[in-house]
């Protein structure tokens, strides 16, 4: 646990480095639409339900665009829940905090749920901390998770590994409450990114491969 700990700090602090070092601000064009996206989400008192109906009129000017239609309302939600919730401590807080701040912190959740399907997996913790500590760490993902870079892949990538943890639980478990977590986890990857194809064409793969081999139980 003490590793997993300082794993989970060190995905975070290496991510907020350049806050640190110059200034909190959100980066690149589509995280600065998300934020903007976030931010009538949470000034609206229909929150979600006037993110899905509202057209924006100053976005694709001049034709505008339905952004209800068009967007993955999981990353904007999390960010508004997270926002809702701190209000509701009476913790003030602006919105653009929340938004730069939600990659690293989902980044190390991604560590964790790493850490949790390598060791259902391979029944080694060890093997799930190097992994935990590679996923914290790969400069790839560090690339789509820094402070600042707003936009799907921040909690996608968490909803993703999550998802096929639970899935990999379930599997092994035979359980209809682990399979209800992963159907869940899977809606909330499918609101939050495109990528969800992964999931749906790897399940299905798996399921064909099983029944070719037999390797089922009835």
């Amino acid at each position: 646990m003490t590793i997993l700990l300082i794993i989970f700090t060190i995905a975070v602090l290496i991510r907020v480095f350049s806050v640190i070092r110059y200034e909190s601000i959100i980066h690149e064009f589509d995280p600065w639409f998300n934020y903007r996206t976030t931010q009538y989400m949470v000034q609206n008192d229909e929150g979600l339900y006037g993110l899905w109906n509202w057209f924006d009129s100053e976005s694709w000017y001049p034709l505008g665009r339905s952004v209800g239609g068009t967007v993955y309302p999981g990353l904007h939600t999390t960010a508004a829940i997270i926002y809702w919730s701190f209000h509701r401590l009476s913790i003030p807080i602006d919105i653009r905090n929340v938004c730069v701040f939600l990659a690293p912190i989902f980044a190390a959740l991604t560590a964790l749920a790493s850490y949790l399907i390598t060791k259902e997996i391979t029944k080694r913790s060890e093997a799930g901390l190097f992994a935990a500590l590679f996923i914290s760490i790969v400069p790839s993902y560090m690339s789509r998770s820094v402070a600042g870079s707003y936009d799907n892949e921040a909690v996608a990538i968490f909803a993703l590994v999550f998802t096929f943890y639970l899935w990999v639980k379930a599997v092994n478990t035979g359980s209809i409450l682990w399979s209800s977590f992963a159907g869940l986890a899977l809606f909330y990857m499918v609101a939050s990114w495109g990528g969800y194809a992964f999931i749906v064409n790897i399940v299905p793969i798996f399921v064909i491969f099983l029944l070719i081999t037999g390797r089922y139980k009835t």
